[in-house]
């Protein structure tokens, strides 16, 4: 962060008498975790984030990303929290969580007070980058009509719906079916100290930013950034990277790749798999890559011993991506919403 952007404070004349707002530490992380459980299970009936996810977040790998505050009432408990996260050049994720036991009144006047402050936090991260404007992104469950009504009134605008989606893994799953005549599937190779070869990471990176670049929202990531913030997660493991190949010509050409993560349940134990990534070059779709792609993840679950496969999709994507997915046993949990808002830096 430049020393001539620095995030703002959130004065107690924003808040209700006694309040106090401060950055949280380590000590917070189970409060705070706490408090998004009592959110998630208030607007879809089941938590969704983990412990180490938050642990994550807040004062571990992908705390360098991030900038938290927390409201506390004249008590001490924590009865709000926002998060801002620098995801990319010109886009800010943005969360906003407030305790869901808070009258409508004390929680409409803290979820404005949070979501101000977030706006703020975004223009300086947007101006450390030196941009003129940024993307303020964050998004709510579809069920969750009181965190859409905070949105917008903070001026976001819903834009997209996204089906968050899982498949079941049994032990016939383990299984490959064979790819088309022409592709290959294999992990990224490694090195002779395990660490995956660099160029097949970079190779993964190219063909994901090249697969996206037509998608909906899609911002360009460095490959620093886009390592940084995968290995950031508590579930990133290398293992769980795989790479489609073309195998018509002289030399393998890379054209899809699936990066998967664990999921986790509440004792840090891995129960699922989860596609973080799947990207097909356009010049290779229609050749059963992505399905292939998926059949690698799910059987590599199956042989783990997992009880799913999870995913997300864009519901109103032009690819076909919600078909194939549905074609291979996947169902929709919930659904989730993005809202969107541009801010200027000056």
């Amino acid at each position: 962060m430049s020393p001539l952007q620095p995030i703002p404070d959130l004065p107690p004349s924003a808040l209700p008498a006694g309040w106090r707002a401060r950055t949280p530490g380590p000590q917070d992380v189970p409060e705070l975790h706490a408090l998004r459980a009592r959110h998630e299970v208030a607007a879809r009936g089941a938590p969704t984030a983990t412990a180490d996810a938050t642990l994550a977040e807040v004062a571990g790998d992908g705390a360098a990303t991030r900038e938290h505050l927390v409201v506390r009432d004249a008590s001490g408990a924590a009865r709000g929290w926002a998060t801002v996260t620098d995801r990319a050049a010109g886009r800010v994720l943005v969360a906003v969580v407030v305790d869901p036991d808070l009258d409508d009144a004390t929680g409409d006047a803290l979820a404005a007070a949070l979501f101000g402050w977030a706006q703020a936090a975004g223009v300086a991260l947007a101006g450390a980058r030196g941009l003129p404007r940024t993307q303020l992104d964050s998004g709510a469950f579809d069920t969750d009509a009181r965190q859409q009504r905070w949105l917008a009134a903070a001026g976001y605008a819903r834009v997209r719906t996204w089906w968050q989606m899982r498949r079941p893994v049994t032990r016939e799953d383990r299984v490959v079916p064979a790819p088309r005549p022409g592709v290959v599937v294999r992990r990224l190779a490694r090195a002779a100290d395990g660490s995956p070869d660099e160029r097949d990471l970079v190779a993964s990176h190219d063909v994901l930013e090249e697969a996206f670049a037509d998608h909906f929202n899609h911002h360009e990531e460095t490959f620093d950034e886009f390592l940084a913030r995968l290995r950031a997660d508590p579930g990133h493991r290398w293992d769980h990277w795989w790479m489609a190949e073309l195998v018509d010509g002289d030399a393998p050409v890379p054209v899809g790749v699936l990066i998967a993560s664990e999921s986790l349940d509440a004792r840090g134990h891995p129960v699922g798999s989860y596609v973080e990534y799947l990207g097909v070059l356009r010049t290779a779709r229609g050749r059963g890559v992505a399905r292939s792609l998926l059949d690698a993840v799910t059987a590599d679950a199956a042989e783990r011993g997992r009880g799913y496969v999870g995913l997300e999709v864009d519901a109103d994507s032009p690819t076909g991506a919600a078909g194939l997915y549905l074609s291979q046993g996947f169902t929709t949990s919930y659904v989730t919403q993005s809202w969107h808002r541009y801010v200027d830096v000056a």
